[in-house]
């Protein structure tokens, strides 16, 4: 299961955008958790998560939230202002994950030729 969780700045205008990439994830059967915060208790929740997107209302904190993001070895982006403010949970699940598969490759079995 990979967790994505979302921070912007009151946790409140991503819970759409959850449901939305929820949504997106079901009809690819896949298994995913996702959570959205207030930017201010990053520190709370960072442990839980595989993947950090922000909302484009947070990004004057992207250097802040980047610092905690990598002393817990977190990967970070930004959604894009567009791809928010449409709540496209597709774009921005395929944005997760494909943040998720630069940071955690898959692992070959050694039993394999």
């Amino acid at each position: 299961m990979i967790n994505i969780v979302l921070f912007c700045s009151t946790g409140l205008s991503t819970n759409l955008l959850v449901k939305k990439m929820e949504q997106a994830a079901k009809k690819k059967d896949l298994m995913i958790q996702v959570a959205s915060y207030p930017e201010s208790a990053m520190k709370k929740y960072i442990k839980e998560a595989d993947v950090v997107l922000v909302g484009p209302q947070v990004r004057h904190a992207l250097l802040e939230i980047k610092e905690v993001c990598d002393a817990h070895k977190v990967p970070l982006e930004a959604i894009s202002t567009r791809d928010y403010g449409s709540m496209d949970g597709e774009k921005i699940l395929s944005q997760a994950l494909r943040l998720f598969s630069l940071h955690h490759p898959v692992e070959v079995s050694e039993d394999l030729p």
